[in-house]
């Protein structure tokens, strides 16, 4: 047949020959589906587990693995909170497995550089490799400063770094990059009087570009150490709220912009006339050395600890002249009635307030000047810190008038102080005068039987004198009930056994 076609039709016969079965068998099956074509094969992905604990200068890593397969797709690694990304990396090994065969594996690494030392949590999350799903449980990871410590690993667990891998880095690749950060200790006045409040701060100043090798180092326990050597135990100390964790902008006096910590901050009031001392301050940052020849993508570093001091501070104080013993501080006085119409036998309050700058603990409430005819209750006390700073202290008082006339109020109250700007003594006096109208009325008298529900109960009350040390005898007949109880207990028992 072969023979017959060629000859008959040379090669064009020899074609028709070769597509004549194949139509007779695509007639046979008119209706089969096209085969489908093979699908590439997606390989086999797995997740590295990551290191438990790493140290200061060593990123940690996510990482997964895929073999059997070129890499199409992966989905990004998660953000880790305590840590910024770093450089994502591509390893590819060949392995020559019994056999001859070769079997190709696809390492992918995210590194996260860490900010400081501690304990961070890694949560759960999830990776699509060339559409296969990976599920990371999470965990926790230590970044210390020191050796890595390997003990705390979970079994079965790759711990490792890069220092394990290739070596501790080696300084003599690395600078030191220059940073213009120090630490000071600032107080508001140099010199003070007894009972004169001086605010003091701890400010830590660095550059906005410093933060990129700078860290704050075990800083709790620093602050803990900072606050007992502030302490002075010869004044009235008033602690600051705590500090705010982000920094404020400051601009020194050559157009400089630097960045303020604010560490801590309190307000001191000498009791006696003894200079405030103040030690000098350190604190101990973590500083990075940077690679002298970096290559593209690389941001390896190498941490190191700075000390930066404050000098001592020394705040002067001066005694108080004579006579002394009054409250310190510049006060103005703000009054301030409930009503405008005052007439005898009706109450009405009056506000007698401080305001300024001082230590408000010693405003004690002034005493009220008694007088004929007039009924005076109270006060009730009331604090307020206003936005700048400074602070109102209100005594509020319940007058009752019973006789009409002028009523001078600057002779019921006077509140002396010593003003430490002045460097003199002053008296805060109202300045209202009020006018009381109505007919005279008799100041009541207090009578059991005016009040009903304890008019009965005070007529029959023992008026009898009561020892001052009822309740030592009380507490001592006690003490000999007890013991007689456990006598009886003791001799139970001992019968019983």
């Amino acid at each position: 047949m072969w023979r017959f076609l060629r000859r008959v039709g040379g090669p064009g016969g020899l074609l028709l020959g070769w597509l004549l079965p194949l139509a007779l068998v695509a007639r046979s099956q008119p209706n089969s589906p096209p085969a489908p074509a093979p699908a590439q094969a997606a390989g086999v992905a797995t997740l590295v587990p990551p290191p438990a604990a790493i140290a200061l200068a060593g990123p940690f890593t996510l990482a997964f693995r895929l073999q059997g397969a070129p890499l199409a797709s992966h989905s990004a690694f998660p953000e880790i909170e305590g840590f910024r990304k770093g450089k994502l990396t591509t390893t590819k090994t060949t392995r020559l497995l019994p056999g001859g065969t070769r079997r190709t594996e696809l390492t992918v690494t995210q590194q996260y550089l860490p900010y400081t030392e501690g304990d961070y949590v890694v949560p759960a999350f999830s990776l699509t490799v060339n559409g296969q799903v990976l599920r990371g449980p999470g965990g926790r990871v230590r970044v210390g400063a020191g050796p890595l410590d390997l003990t705390g690993a979970p079994p079965g667990a790759s711990v490792g770094s890069l220092d394990q891998l290739l070596g501790k880095p080696k300084p003599r690749y690395f600078y030191e990059p220059p940073d213009a950060a120090f630490l000071v200790l600032e107080a508001d006045h140099k010199q003070v009087y007894v009972g004169q409040g001086v605010r003091v701060n701890l400010y830590f100043y660095l550059k906005p570009a410093d933060q990129a090798v700078l860290n704050f180092y075990d800083f709790n326990n620093q602050l803990t150490e900072l606050l007992r050597q502030l302490r002075q135990p010869t004044t009235w100390e008033v602690p600051a709220p705590d500090p705010s964790a982000l920094p404020d902008t400051v601009r020194q006096a050559g157009g400089q912009v630097l960045l303020r910590f604010r560490l801590a901050a309190g307000t001191y009031y000498p009791l006696t006339a003894q200079d405030l001392r103040f030690p000098a301050l350190r604190l101990t940052m973590t500083k990075f050395k940077l690679l002298k020849k970096p290559e593209p993508g690389d941001n390896e570093r190498l941490a190191i600890y700075k000390t930066y001091a404050t000098a001592p501070l020394r705040v002067a104080v001066r005694p108080l002249p004579a006579p002394g013993g009054v409250p310190v501080g510049d006060y103005v006085l703000r009054e301030g009635v409930s009503s405008t119409r005052f007439r005898t036998g009706e109450a009405f309050t009056y506000t007698f307030g401080v305001e300024g700058a001082g230590n408000p603990a010693t405003l004690a409430p002034p005493p009220a000047r008694p007088r004929a005819g007039l009924e005076v209750f109270g006060p009730d006390i009331r604090d307020e810190t206003l936005p700048d700073g400074r602070f109102r202290k209100s005594f509020r008082y319940r007058l009752v008038a019973h006789r009409p006339g002028p009523l001078a109020l600057d002779s019921l109250w006077q509140l002396p102080f010593f003003n430490p700007q002045t460097a003199r003594y002053d008296t805060l006096r109202p300045e209202l005068r009020l006018v009381v109208r109505g007919a005279d009325r008799p100041t009541p008298l207090a009578s059991a039987n005016d009040d009903p529900f304890y008019g009965l109960a005070l007529a029959s009350a023992d008026a009898r004198l009561q020892p001052l040390d009822v309740y030592a005898r009380v507490g001592r007949y006690a003490a000999v009930l007890l013991a007689a109880l456990l006598v009886v207990a003791v001799v139970g028992w001992w019968r019983a056994g």
